[in-house]
């Protein structure tokens, strides 16, 4: 049975505060961290969690401006803000032995990141990345899938959202959950996603802080990861992709997988974005697998 303790609080340098979870034993020979993606939360990884080896130690967390953790700070809602909430968390919780480091989406944007701006962190303490449904690059560019017209207005239309969005000032968007689910459904999800899986995403979603999401939407699409895969190329390291992931499509994964020669490449046919809810097995099983080669 896995241990599950108490849920605490990280207070970062520049004064937020982050919700953090942690299950198995402090004494684990590695800790796994695992980080969520764009209006999501902590509990992303609950379904990959229960296939994990109940006495590794596992810490999750929500990004500032998701779920339990505090709204993003003016000019905090950058990806570089993340990869250093993410360094300092390390520092504080996880201050010795080896890491394996596990992002979705924005979350694997945020580990290029980290290696960009924390290298002497990732040469001395990391044994092995997961990007699980992310992209190095290009998301300006996003055309969810569409071709031509319709694929062009989808990346004119994005910057209006991520400003209407910044423009809110409620804690949560109030939207109805009926509608949201059926648009997560056909946006994020692959094929036949089951209801407690949609559900998931939409209770995450809805708990998001509204201008936080928006501000974080400007900053995925300015994002540039290359240059941090460089730090990692001798990482162990594992890049997976649902085969009709339309937020972070296929070739960006492949990016990734051929900036990392030594990385496997894991493609899930029938699956879309959010494979930690669709394949919670099969990204457990990688994850693990990086995880006994850093305990060696």
């Amino acid at each position: 049975m896995t241990t599950v303790l108490a849920p605490g609080r990280f207070v970062a340098s520049d004064g937020a505060a982050l919700h953090v979870s942690q299950t198995g034993p402090a004494g684990s020979a590695v800790t796994l961290v695992l980080v969520h993606g764009w209006t999501q939360d902590h509990r992303t990884w609950d379904f990959v969690l229960p296939h994990l080896d109940p006495g590794l130690r596992v810490l999750r967390y929500d990004l500032r401006g998701h779920g339990g953790s505090s709204p993003a700070r003016p000019g905090g809602a950058t990806i570089a803000r993340l990869a250093d909430d993410l360094a300092e968390l390390i520092a504080a919780r996880v201050p010795d032995g080896p890491l394996v480091l596990a992002g979705h989406s924005m979350g694997g944007m945020t580990l290029m990141v980290l290696a960009e701006r924390h290298p002497s962190l990732v040469a001395s303490r990391l044994a092995g990345a997961a990007f699980v449904a992310t992209s190095s690059g290009d998301m300006d560019k996003l055309t969810l899938g569409f071709p031509g017209l319709v694929g062009r207005s989808v990346t004119r239309f994005e910057p209006r959202v991520a400003r209407l969005l910044a423009g809110l000032r409620s804690d949560t968007l109030r939207l109805r959950p009926g509608l949201v689910r059926s648009v997560a459904r056909r946006l994020v999800f692959g094929d036949r996603p089951g209801r407690a899986q949609v559900d998931s995403v939409v209770e995450q979603l809805l708990c998001a802080h509204p201008a936080s999401a928006g501000l974080f939407l400007d900053a995925i699409a300015a994002h540039r990861g290359v240059g941090g895969l460089g730090a990692l190329c001798d990482v162990p390291s594992v890049v997976l992709a649902g085969e009709q992931d339309r937020l972070c499509p296929l070739p960006h994964a492949k990016v990734i997988a051929d900036e990392l020669p030594h990385a496997e490449f894991v493609r899930f046919p029938g699956a879309g974005h959010m494979l930690p809810q669709e394949r919670p097995y099969e990204v457990a099983r990688r994850i693990s697998a990086l995880v006994r080669v850093a305990a060696r």
